[in-house]
């Protein structure tokens, strides 16, 4: 199936490179009309996705992230046109000079080609992917999860209809039916075929990559985000900056998982969050001294501190210091997203520097990491590693840079 898929794709892939701004533009917003026309119909291919999940007993957590409502839906849609919205980055210069022996050298930015994406049960990501590699020249091929391929056919057919009425290739939209292991594995190691792999998905996923893959991935990993409220805090922003990071949307990447509280604040704060959380639904799990201050919290096991739960699930642990609380960043985080709650500029700036997360947030909820508040429009992914981009990935992050040397007959 692959030879089939990453035949048409990269053909596609040329077509959608040559196509001007304004007819990517034009059939980004063609596909936001699409979805909106069809709400009622995608709401409907994606119950039975909804009822095979319930009853092959997935969390309530995923089980959000896999429900359209008509809300998110509207969203889908004005991401797409939020993506029409934005500067094209295809054919940005970015390097401009002159060199002694007279060439012209000028660095520009270029399409990809050909991405893939692997992801979970969030059936928007089939419209935010596609709408981001689209408006950078790429053709994109999809791999969701069995539990959302319905929702996933449907939003992709309205993503090739948009394609082919604007005058571009359908086919640079591909979306697998296998999404079987298989599936998988061959997106994997398809180096023919695929430029870049965008894997967004659970430990398995993830160590499957990186055992098996031949193909260049960005790592959109895991998300053990922690908030510290310091003992400069102010508690009542503390308390809701936790309360959004962690209740908002607690099945998602950027939802706060862990709460370091510096001692000197901890006999207060806590007893001021903790009901707050609990109330919400929250199950905290609290190392001993933190235990002592929350009523109702369950003992903490070393387990905790490394899991990444997307549940209304949260660890709490009492710290002596900042070093304290920077070492247990160091140690246990995912290189996602950290917060700091404090006065004490000095302390963010530490805090800063020394925490090695893609994005550190002060007096912010964890939240915020995502394409849209970042102003992408969407985002295909938020990348966990160094190389070859580092946090949310908007447009930039889906083209590479090209070089132009223009001479007047100079030789070497």
């Amino acid at each position: 199936m692959i030879e089939i898929l990453g035949a048409a794709a990269r053909s596609a892939s040329h077509r959608q490179a040559e196509a001007g701004t304004s007819q990517k533009n034009a059939a980004l917003e063609r596909a936001a009309e699409l979805v909106l026309e069809n709400a009622d119909d995608l709401e409907a291919r994606n119950q039975p996705d909804l009822e095979d999940a319930e009853r092959q007993g997935i969390s309530g957590a995923l089980l959000d992230r896999l429900r359209l409502t008509r809300a998110r839906i509207e969203g889908m849609a004005a991401g797409l046109r939020q993506v029409a919205g934005l500067a094209d980055p295809v054919g940005e210069v970015t390097a401009g000079f002159v060199r002694p022996n007279g060439l012209r050298m000028t660095r520009f930015r270029a399409p990809l080609g050909v991405v893939a994406v692997i992801y979970e049960a969030r059936p928007n990501v089939t419209a935010d992917a596609a709408g981001l590699c689209l408006k950078a020249g790429n053709a994109v091929i999809l791999r969701g999860s069995s539990y959302a391929l319905r929702s996933n056919l449907a939003i992709g057919h309205l993503l090739r209809q948009a394609q082919e009425e604007s005058g571009l290739d359908p086919n640079a939209v591909q979306v697998m039916e296998d999404s079987g292991r298989e599936g998988a594995r061959q997106l994997m190691q398809a180096r023919e075929w695929i430029d870049l792999l965008v894997p967004r998905g659970g430990p398995k996923l993830l160590a499957a990559i990186e055992a098996e893959a031949t193909v260049p991935y960005v790592i959109d990993g895991s998300g053990n985000c922690h908030v510290y409220v310091d003992e400069t805090a102010d508690l009542d922003m503390a308390a809701e900056i936790v309360v959004n990071s962690k209740v908002s949307r607690p099945g998602v990447c950027n939802s706060a998982e862990k709460l370091l509280v510096h001692t000197a604040v901890a006999a207060e704060f806590l007893p001021m969050v903790g009901p707050r959380l609990q109330a919400d639904g929250v199950e905290l799990r609290a190392e001993s001294r933190a235990q002592e201050i929350l009523d109702g919290a369950k003992p903490a096991t070393d387990g905790d501190w490394p899991q990444e739960y997307l549940d209304l699930i949260m660890a709490v642990r009492v710290v002596d210091s900042l070093d304290e609380a920077i070492e247990h960043v160091r140690t246990f985080g995912s290189g996602h997203t950290e917060a700091i709650v404090t006065r004490d500029l000095a302390a963010a700036d530490r805090f800063v520097k020394q925490t090695d997360a893609a994005v550190v947030m002060i007096n912010a909820a964890t939240r915020f990491t995502d394409g849209e508040e970042f102003g992408y429009g969407a985002e295909i992914g938020i990348s966990t590693q160094k190389l070859h981009v580092r946090g949310p990935m908007g447009l930039e992050a889906l083209t590479s840079e090209r070089w132009v040397v223009q001479g007047s007959g100079q030789t070497r």
